[in-house]
């Protein structure tokens, strides 16, 4: 098909959800679909695709437009009527006004959603969608959120409905080093490694980090991700408690992303009951965290904070999940895990059994099953 990818993501940028939007598109160009991503505002100068495809770590190129705008409102009309013009067979949006004007326009339309609508008339669009006639998908990232969704709007129906989490790209994960060899290849210390990936936003627990760190003074903590203003706070803070076992990398290309999560002994996911997003909010109840399923990609022990919508991925068979923010617990957790080396590799050939249902292009072909755009 010529499937036309709508996203209000900046791009190029650091946030997970850009580096979401370029995974799946990816995955649809692997399965041979012909695929063009919109994307609001202007084509960086000088940007070049080996700087994208490092930056997002992709290996397989597909086509993206930036369409300029006075507003940001313009940017879901102009990108369906740009997609009009490109003939194409399916659009697959992120913002729900893309996706209700794509059926509008009689174009069938897949909506992926993170996140319950939102403001005053993100409601008002999703009735929109649910109502309107057309070929459709909706595609929410738990089962939880599904949940949430059919509380507040009512009964989905099966047949227009796919939970998509999020995925992992198994392929870059295939022939990792062992942990000793990742740490020389990055000339990190030799010693063993607890590692956390991703931003530093609130939620992420951080203060918890920071408390294990100095419960262990013979391991390192490494924390991968996170704006600079950000890495700032939280090295100042570190610096203030005299860790010298701490250290905040900052910014790291995803292409690096694995070789990092192979340094580790134990990836840690020290999420609190409340977790930030880029664009606020609090997604604890509904997320679908990338790095979950690149942990359990990366054959290493799992210490993860004990969240329902996490056990529909994780169970105790390849993690130990622990109460948000119970420092004694976590400590516990983790010293069990670094004395029993038996047990982390036990937790993580479990996980890398698990995680193969969950990569990208999996995700992407059970998003389009039995969704024939051609069908009447």
């Amino acid at each position: 098909m010529r499937i036309t990818c709508i996203s209000a993501a900046q791009i190029p940028s650091d946030t997970a959800n850009s580096i979401q939007v370029m995974k799946v598109c990816q995955a649809f160009a692997q399965l041979g679909h012909e695929v063009i991503l919109l994307v609001p505002g202007e084509q960086p100068k000088g940007l070049q695709p080996p700087a994208l495809m490092k930056q997002y770590g992709l290996h397989t190129l597909f086509n993206i437009e930036w369409i300029p705008h006075r507003s940001r409102r313009l940017f879901p009309w102009k990108a369906v009527r740009r997609a009009w013009r490109l003939d194409t067979d399916l659009i697959y949006a992120w913002p729900i006004q893309s996706a209700t004007l794509a059926l509008l326009s009689q174009l069938p339309a897949c909506l992926e959603m993170h996140d319950l609508p939102s403001g005053t008339f993100g409601p008002l669009w999703f009735r929109a969608f649910l109502t309107l006639r057309g070929k459709k998908r909706l595609l929410p990232i738990t089962k939880a959120l599904r949940t949430a969704l059919e509380k507040k709007f009512g009964r989905l129906p099966d047949e227009q409905v796919v939970v998509a989490p999020d995925g992992v790209d198994l392929e870059r994960y295939a022939s990792l080093p062992d942990a000793v060899t990742a740490r020389q290849n990055l000339k990190l210390p030799q010693a063993p490694t607890v590692l956390c990936t991703g931003h530093l936003y609130e939620g992420r627990g951080v203060e918890l980090f920071l408390a294990l760190a100095a419960r262990f003074p013979l391991v390192q903590f490494l924390w991968v991700g996170g704006r600079p203003v950000e890495v700032e706070k939280w090295k100042a803070r570190a610096n203030a408690q005299a860790l010298a076992n701490v250290t905040f990398t900052g910014f790291v290309p995803n292409e690096s992303i694995p070789f990092y999560q192979a340094a580790a002994d134990v990836l840690l996911m020290p999420y609190d009951l409340e977790i930030a997003t880029s664009s606020g909010g609090n997604t604890a109840s509904i997320c679908s965290p990338m790095k979950m399923f690149e942990y359990m990609a990366a054959g290493r022990a799992i210490l993860t904070s004990d969240l329902p919508v996490l056990r529909e991925v994780l169970d105790e068979s390849m993690a130990v999940l622990c109460p948000p923010g119970d420092e004694s617990a976590w400590a516990a957790a983790l010293n069990g895990l670094l004395t029993d080396e038996p047990r982390r590799q036990a937790f993580s050939q479990q996980a890398c059994v698990r995680v193969v249902p969950y990569s990208w292009v999996e995700r992407a072909r059970r998003s389009l099953q039995g969704f024939d755009v051609k069908e009447e």
